[in-house]
């Protein structure tokens, strides 16, 4: 009887002393988060109204999310009555240990930062990284997110894109574009290359300036390639490439070309 006496009187000391400190800095904790969410929300439209790049959009978002419920958390626990002296100590020996141990993760963040810096690419670029080529739909702190031609999406690490090679599709405003065509032995290669130029001139979307080039670019085993080469915008690209591909082969015939395939001749000894 006497130890169940003790034992309500230590809940009773406890529940005074710290009972108050507990339920307030619950209270404190919902309403903190609540006014971050409506704070984050806000920041938001007025990253929107003011035209911010939305390449860093996301990423300020995060950090200021982050940043906020730390400061919260930190505030709650003071209330409750943690030692905040002892609870940093605490705090840096145990961020030794997981910086130690998400090695890979901050290097991602440090990627993130060091993308939104030199920018080597914004979002609604068309990139080619570590393997994959896409849109840039989103940077993040620590991903970048693609979508790639066939509508998939591809979650790439920061920290390889910030030390890796990349290609940025979006960067110049045309490109150029190569073809090879192969044509028979035999044939004539001035009226190929006549035929070539002219499909060129006919498509209002190679550019003029620089001209359109065409040479004989290689004497192969089964045909001899004929190199193309011609100027466009960035969007007309792919256009352009499979439209001419289709040209020369329904204009070939017409015009007395052969179009070659791997041929190998057999000699037999008697």
């Amino acid at each position: 009887m006497e130890q169940a006496q003790e034992y309500l009187r230590i809940f009773t000391d406890f529940a005074a002393t710290y009972g108050l400190k507990l339920i307030g800095a619950i209270i404190v904790l919902i309403i903190g988060l609540w006014i971050i969410k409506v704070v984050m929300k806000n920041l938001k439209k007025v990253m929107e109204k003011r035209k911010m790049d939305e390449s860093l959009k996301p990423f300020l978002l995060s950090m200021t999310s982050i940043l906020l419920k730390i400061l919260l958390f930190i505030s709650v626990l003071t209330m409750v009555g943690v030692q905040m002296t002892s609870f940093i100590a605490i705090l840096a020996a145990a961020s030794l240990a997981i910086g130690m141990a998400l090695s890979g993760t901050l290097q991602n963040f440090a990627g993130g930062v060091m993308i939104l810096i030199f920018r080597p690419f914004r979002v609604g670029d068309f990139i080619d990284a570590q393997g994959y080529m896409g849109v840039v739909k989103e940077i993040q702190i620590f991903i970048t997110i693609l979508t790639t031609p066939d509508n998939k999406t591809v979650i790439i690490p920061n920290g390889g894109l910030s030390n890796g090679s990349l290609v940025n599709y979006s960067t110049q405003p045309n490109r150029r574009i190569g073809w090879t065509f192969g044509i028979a032995y035999g044939d004539d290669f001035d009226k190929a290359k006549t035929m070539i130029l002219d499909m060129m001139k006919e498509d209002k979307r190679i550019l003029s300036d620089p001209e359109p080039f065409v040479a004989l670019g290689e004497m192969a085993d089964s045909s001899v390639n004929i190199t193309a080469r011609a100027w466009v915008k960035g969007e007309d690209y792919w256009g352009v490439y499979f439209d001419m591909n289709e040209k020369f082969y329904k204009n070939a015939d017409k015009n007395g070309l052969s179009i070659p395939f791997p041929q190998m001749d057999v000699h037999l000894d008697k």
